[in-house]
């Protein structure tokens, strides 16, 4: 199912030009990263998830930005990115794990995962 939907749309036409139809806008500022929001979005998160391929939890990164060199290179990592508009690749990719669930005849369907 799951090789069925990503090829599905293999020989579909594609508009090569729409890009150039969509009007320009005036760009949008971006409003830097404070030590407190960056603490405050943090601490919600659980701290036994993964937020990304290198797989630190959140557990990880909240004693991490417990010092305050951390921290501030943290947020100038991010405050970066926003002044430049240009996120590392590393920061986009992600892995996703797909479990089959147990005893199932077929694995045709979605809700077989």
């Amino acid at each position: 199912m799951l090789y069925s939907s990503f090829n599905s749309v293999l020989f579909c036409e594609v508009d090569l030009y729409l890009p150039e139809k969509v009007p320009d806008r005036e760009p949008v500022n971006w409003t830097s990263f404070t030590r407190e929001e960056l603490i405050n979005i943090i601490e919600k998160c659980n701290n036994s998830l993964a937020p990304g391929s290198d797989k630190l939890t959140w557990g990880y990164i909240k004693k991490i930005i417990k010092s305050e060199e951390c921290i501030t290179r943290l947020i100038d990592i991010a405050n970066a990115c926003i002044e430049l508009g240009h996120w590392p690749y590393h920061f986009k990719t992600s892995t996703t794990i797909i479990i089959p669930k147990m005893n199932k005849a077929s694995y045709d369907t979605l809700e077989s995962f």
